[in-house]
């Protein structure tokens, strides 16, 4: 048998670990704190010496864990929903919001792809990625129409939990102040969040507001503090409002009621 090259080796470990992170994620969401390296082991359907040779302690795993999430988070406000086409009338709403989303996998290197962190195609297997991005764009646009820029933010943000647990465990250890972890961890983790995710999004709602009146009725804009205070409270009022759904599996199908039990 031919030696496998270094890249190879590589590689297998990076792949590795995308499976461990995952499983941990999904073990997380049921157990929290009280979570084991035997649990994510049978998880991952890995032996437990295979997942403490990558992960000697879950502190360690639950960082690392938490940052490829981070890679992942980020810009899923950037796409600007009034540049997307129009829904084809014969589709109605309902259909679109609940055809399935494609979220970006993370790479062998637990990174993002390079063409964004959002992934906005839905495709049947037509083969066809051009149609595949139309109806994604027509279901991002509908929502918009619907619930308006923030509440549709809020829609495409449960269902990419929805996909991706890890998303979700992210934004609720923020909101906890990323308490599981030492504080040598947890500041620099906290800041980045702030950064990735609070700042787009109280820029977001500063938007929503203006587009609703607010701005023009003379209310004086509020300060960058406030803006992000609002910012963490909305992820928390989701965090909160998704945890049922997720852990019946279905958040996806129930984004958009709670968006609309929100108010948002």
């Amino acid at each position: 048998m031919t030696p496998r090259t270094k890249e190879q080796n590589e590689e297998i470990r990076l792949r590795r670990l995308a499976q461990i992170r995952k499983a941990a994620a999904d073990v997380f969401l049921n157990k929290g704190p009280l979570l084991e390296i035997r649990d994510v082991a049978a998880q991952a359907g890995l032996g437990y010496g295979t997942v403490y040779h990558y992960y000697s302690n879950k502190g360690d795993l639950l960082h690392d864990l938490l940052w490829d999430a981070l890679e992942r988070a980020g810009g899923w406000l950037e796409a600007p929903l009034e540049a997307l086409p129009k829904a084809p009338p014969e589709v109605s709403l309902e259909a679109q919001l609940k055809a399935p989303l494609e979220v970006p996998r993370a790479s062998a290197s637990g990174k993002a792809p390079a063409g964004g962190h959002l992934g906005l195609a839905a495709a049947a297997d037509t083969g066809n990625s051009a149609a595949a991005d139309s109806r994604s764009g027509s279901r991002e646009t509908a929502a918009a129409a619907e619930f308006g820029p923030v509440a549709a933010a809020g829609v495409r943000l449960l269902q990419l939990w929805a996909e991706d647990p890890a998303l979700y465990l992210l934004h609720k250890q923020a909101g906890e102040g990323f308490a599981s972890l030492p504080e040598a961890r947890s500041a620099p983790l906290s800041a980045a969040f702030r950064r990735e995710v609070l700042a787009p999004l109280a820029a977001l709602l500063e938007t929503g507001r203006a587009a609703d009146g607010a701005a023009a009725s003379g209310e004086n804009a509020a300060e960058p503090p406030y803006r992000l205070q609002r910012a963490e409270m909305l992820l928390a009022a989701l965090v909160g409002c998704a945890s049922l759904s997720l852990r019946r599996g279905k958040l996806y199908e129930e984004a958009g009621d709670i968006a609309r039990f929100l108010k948002l």
